[in-house]
């Protein structure tokens, strides 16, 4: 099969987006996620059999109309979910034609995978990573997620080998991900790799009606909501500015 009609199955695309990844950013939600993350904004993106699909081609043509807005920011191609590493042969034929166009490639993951020949091939096309550390405490990210946090660890490492540009981000989620000693770990996780950017996001519960919605229940429902305190400890702890 020619590279350009790989078919991906994705969930949406957002053609300006400014918070994933360095200057502007066309966006490919792809569909589908092995994880169960209890706080997910985007549970409609779970089932790998919604969305609609896509050829290679097709997306590329989306993606060129925004060309010159990416360029002139330092931006480029992000693609995030749902889990992008689910779809790997249209992940590496997608990257290879935005290589041939000069335009930047990023993936935004939680790194839950084992470090395969494919996987190698996707670090080498990809230029930033944004990782999702879901919790630094294995039994935490277990019970959070429902997996281990030691792929998700171990993947980290590797991209830190690989001298890959590295941003990670960990959703502050009031007694759960927020305990001192857990953000203590974290502090010295993040020290023995080179971190382009760390950032807390705060928890909310705005993609709780997309639960609700398709009849799932929140879990998360009594937990309150993150503020600028409990952000400003945070970083405190970890000597973030």
């Amino acid at each position: 099969m020619e590279k350009e009609n790989v078919v991906g199955r994705i969930h949406s695309f957002e053609s300006l987006g400014a918070v994933d990844g360095p200057g502007i950013r066309f966006v490919v939600f792809m569909q589908g996620c092995n994880l169960k993350c209890k706080y997910c904004q985007n549970r409609d993106t779970w089932d790998i059999n919604n969305g609609n699909n896509y050829t290679v081609k097709e997306v590329i043509e989306k993606i060129m109309r925004y060309k010159n807005y990416i360029v002139a920011s330092n931006g480029g191609v992000t693609l995030s979910g749902g889990e992008p590493l689910l779809q790997q042969d249209f992940l590496i034929a997608l990257f290879q034609e935005l290589k041939k166009q000069n335009i930047s490639t990023c993936i935004d993951t939680s790194g839950m995978f084992p470090i395969t020949e494919k996987i190698k091939q996707i670090i080498d096309l990809t230029d930033v990573f944004l990782v999702d550390i879901k919790s630094i405490n294995d039994e935490t990210c277990k019970w959070l997620t429902g997996f281990s946090n030691k792929l998700e660890l171990e993947f980290i490492k590797h991209l830190n080998e690989k001298n890959k540009r590295i941003w990670i981000r960990q959703v502050l989620i009031p007694g759960i991900t927020d305990k001192e000693e857990d953000l203590v770990k974290l502090k010295d996780f993040l020290a023995s790799i080179k971190v382009e950017k760390f950032e807390f996001l705060p928890y909310h519960d705005l993609g709780k009606y997309k639960w609700e919605k398709l009849g799932v229940n929140y879990e998360l429902k009594d937990v309150r909501v993150a503020n600028n305190d409990d952000i400003k400890r945070a970083k405190e702890i970890l000597k973030l500015k």
